[in-house]
């Protein structure tokens, strides 16, 4: 049993075609930035281009999207911002969405506050349908802070400190974020198994795996 996690579509839906392990999976998880401080429409259209490669489709709002979104997608069945699913007996997956603050003004920012207070909140829902022995996917769109997937062109990090708190704490088995496109890779926070997609025109997902050893997860291109 796998999943496939994309995130920073920005409305490029092409390479949705083009993943080659998206039908057989059990579901297609969108990270976050949909759309170009979008709505409806141009969200309804990446919806109806990944429901093409995989029907099972989850989604959160990312920095770049409209807020109304969320209640947009919680009406269609497919929000997972501040929400935690059960994917499989023993595996929940929890997101958050949106990112801290930015000097552009995107439609949804919050604080470091906020956000701390967000992932504790979904990852005890996570925790309440995995079980004490169970595993965590978690889908957060903004990357965490200093961990080598938040460096800018010149060399800033500007990823969440809350979010690099948080799994330095949780130990989710996996997270899958975005949000900052040059900070494409993988890293090591503890025993959580971090990945940054980049930007969904270039190619990159990820694929995560139940295994007899929990889940594993592999960053691919397209």
């Amino acid at each position: 049993m796998y999943w496939i996690v994309v995130g920073d579509v920005h409305e490029s839906t092409d390479a949705f075609a083009h993943i080659p392990e998206a039908a057989e999976a059990s579901a297609l998880i969108i990270s976050g930035d949909l759309t170009n401080r979008g709505g409806t429409e141009q969200a309804d259209h990446v919806l109806a281009t990944a429901r093409a490669a995989n029907p099972n489709v989850l989604a959160q709002v990312g920095n770049m999207d409209e807020p109304a979104l969320t209640t947009y997608f919680s009406s269609l069945g497919v929000n997972i911002h501040r929400e935690a699913r059960l994917l499989a007996p023993g595996v929940a997956l929890m997101g958050v969405g949106y990112s801290t603050r930015t000097p552009f003004n995107t439609p949804s920012e919050a604080d470091e506050a906020d956000m701390a207070a967000w992932l504790d909140e979904t990852h005890a829902k996570a925790l309440a349908l995995a079980g004490a022995s169970g595993h965590v996917l978690a889908v957060i769109h903004n990357a965490p802070h200093g961990a080598g997937l938040d460096r800018l062109a010149n060399g800033m990090n500007v990823g969440s400190t809350a979010v690099r708190a948080f799994l330095e704490r949780a130990q989710p088995e996996v997270c899958v974020c975005g949000h900052i496109h040059e900070g494409v890779g993988e890293a090591r926070l503890g025993r959580c198994h971090v990945i940054n997609t980049g930007l969904f025109a270039d190619g990159g997902y990820v694929r995560v795996e139940l295994t007899d050893a929990g889940l594993t997860a592999s960053l691919e291109h397209i």
